[in-house]
């Protein structure tokens, strides 16, 4: 089977974005001019797997922001036409985190970014993430879509390392406990 990595920034208090999916309160002060580590993380991925929430905010980038393939989970988009501009980079699929890993792996794919709050969640639940790498942006934005919600049972990590940048930032890189 694939395995699942996250690579996610999330303010202070556990939020990846506020109520409605904004995420302007990502921008901070001289982080613009620091290498996070996003770069030498997508090198070692072969693909990206996120929700619908996730697909839509990166549809606002402008151009697309991947240039690994790309499968969008959603019920909704699952019979959807992929946008002209996207043809041959993403996918629409309505299938469960399992089902999905198994058919990645059946296409040559052993690593896969795993992004979105609820889709990270879910991969999480079923036991498919392997690591997470979550950087901290220094704010309080009091409400909004959390990193985590609610889980079945306990799920252990174990802390690899931490970093901090002058900016503020910083980032954690936990293994998950199987």
């Amino acid at each position: 089977m694939a395995t699942g990595h996250v690579f996610i920034a999330s303010s202070l208090d556990g939020f990846i974005a506020r109520r409605h999916g904004e995420i302007d309160w990502l921008s901070h002060p001289g982080m613009d001019n620091e290498d996070h580590g996003y770069e030498a993380f997508m090198a070692t991925v072969d693909g990206l797997i996120m929700g619908r929430g996730t697909y839509e905010m990166a549809r606002t980038f402008g151009s697309w922001p991947y240039a690994k393939p790309v499968i969008v989970l959603s019920h909704k988009l699952a019979d959807s036409e992929v946008p002209p501009d996207l043809v041959g980079r993403v996918r629409f699929w309505n299938s469960r985190p399992s089902e999905t890993m198994e058919l990645v792996k059946a296409e040559g794919w052993n690593r896969v970014y795993i992004d979105g709050g609820k889709t990270i969640q879910a991969f999480l639940q079923e036991g498919l993430i392997a690591e997470m790498i979550i950087t901290r942006i220094p704010i309080l934005i009091g409400t909004g879509l959390p990193l985590f919600g609610p889980t079945e049972k306990d799920i252990k990590l174990k802390h690899q390392s931490t970093k901090s940048f002058p900016s503020g930032l910083v980032q954690s890189h936990y293994a998950v406990v199987h």
